[in-house]
């Protein structure tokens, strides 16, 4: 069996790397990364490499006037922006803002991580089976001065293994390097001075946010994405023997799912997300993000009518929606369980909708686009 992941919005699974300013030029409006080891051994024949790593070692990012050159000779490959008003943008971002995520790549070039699609997949299986009741009996656990390990994981499976372990995917095969640009990305959240009409605002990095209408004075982000339309194919498997009974008691199973149940499963977690985006885009007017989450549903729709097919949201900026199995985040248990969670306990108050920011991706100036939306298609 064999699956394909077709991009419709604008997809980033990295690896951890990034590019930093001093590992690429920009020039014509696309990201040129240097081959610096090439690089170091023109130089080390001539006298100008003390002064090239005196750059490399100061510098927030490299001078085109002195060192542009290399940008047009000495690139290992070269991304070209969304479009001319990103790389605009860039000219103008502070120098915190020019680590470029990349997309994962080992020698044959760039890939789907296996792990990022069966992730995305356990996303949605856990949400079919989490529930109210489920989450305040995990509620329940955390009271007491120490907290417990893996509160969830009786929830999720009852078990020792996780059930994803009935499907076997392999990372992708290697796209092509055209099939990726740089995009311009910014966060959106609500201003809620006035609790009965909450307001668009753009975050700024150490300076909280701007208006709806200074947009371009929010910090951007820019990262290396595949763009829509791109097919990423690999092999996968249905490990039919799980199912054995003897085997499913013997790992805590009271039954194994099989690959239909786990891709409507997938499609259910979907449509939730995308209910809640639409609620956001409407409570924030933001046009370009309605659009988008009505094509994702019409999308959505169509496959729910056909056999081994899903829609997933998988990689670097899908937020918490997207890493979360369960989505009713006003009950007091659910915010009791975020609570106890550091990073984003100050986030949490009282009658007011979480999450409240979105990463939107912007084409052509303006804010359209969720990041990591894909179609799954499982065929022999």
């Amino acid at each position: 069996m064999r699956y394909r992941l077709t991009c419709l919005t604008p997809l980033l699974v990295g690896d951890g790397r990034k590019l930093s300013p001093i590992d690429y030029m920009v020039w014509k409006d696309q990201v040129n990364v240097l081959d610096q080891w090439r690089i170091f051994r023109l130089l080390a024949k001539g006298p100008r490499l003390e002064g090239y790593l005196a750059q490399l070692k100061k510098a927030e990012k490299l001078d085109f006037a002195s060192w542009g050159g290399f940008a047009q000779n000495f690139s290992q490959r070269r991304i070209p922006f969304e479009t001319a008003e990103a790389a605009a943008t860039w000219n103008s971002a502070p120098p915190e803002a020019l680590f470029i995520p990349t997309f994962a790549a080992n020698y044959r070039g760039a890939y789907l991580p296996a792990s990022a699609l069966k992730g995305a997949l356990r996303g949605g299986l856990v949400f079919s089976r989490w529930s109210a009741s489920v989450i305040e009996r995990v509620a329940a656990a955390m009271e007491g001065d120490r907290l417990p390990r893996r509160v969830g994981e009786s929830a999720e499976a009852g078990a020792q293994a996780s059930q994803m372990r009935v499907f076997g995917a392999a990372d992708s095969d290697p796209v092509p390097v055209t099939s990726f640009k740089v995009y311009l990305s910014r966060t959106a959240s609500l201003d809620l001075r006035q609790a009965d009409k909450p307001q668009l605002v753009w975050k700024v990095a150490g300076r909280g946010s701007v208006a709806a209408q200074r947009a371009n004075e929010a910090t951007p982000v820019f990262a290396e994405m595949a763009v829509p339309g791109t097919e990423f194919t690999g092999r996968c498997e249905e490990h039919a023997f799980l199912k054995q009974p003897e085997l499913s008691r013997s790992l805590g199973w009271r039954s194994a799912p099989d690959v239909e149940m786990i891709i409507a499963a997938a499609n259910r977690y979907a449509a939730s997300q995308l209910d809640l985006h639409a609620y956001y885009a409407q409570a924030t007017g933001l046009t370009g993000l309605q659009h988008t989450v009505e094509s994702l549903r019409a999308r959505l729709q169509e496959l729910q009518s056909t056999s081994h097919s899903c829609l997933l949201c998988l990689g670097w900026g899908g937020g918490f929606l997207s890493k979360v199995s369960f989505h009713d985040t006003e009950t007091d248990a659910y915010r009791k369980v975020l609570r106890a969670i550091p990073s984003i306990s100050k986030a949490i108050r009282d009658k007011v909708p979480f999450p409240k920011t979105r990463r939107l991706i912007f084409i052509d100036g303006k804010p359209t686009s969720i990041p990591g939306w894909a179609v799954l298609q499982l065929h022999s």
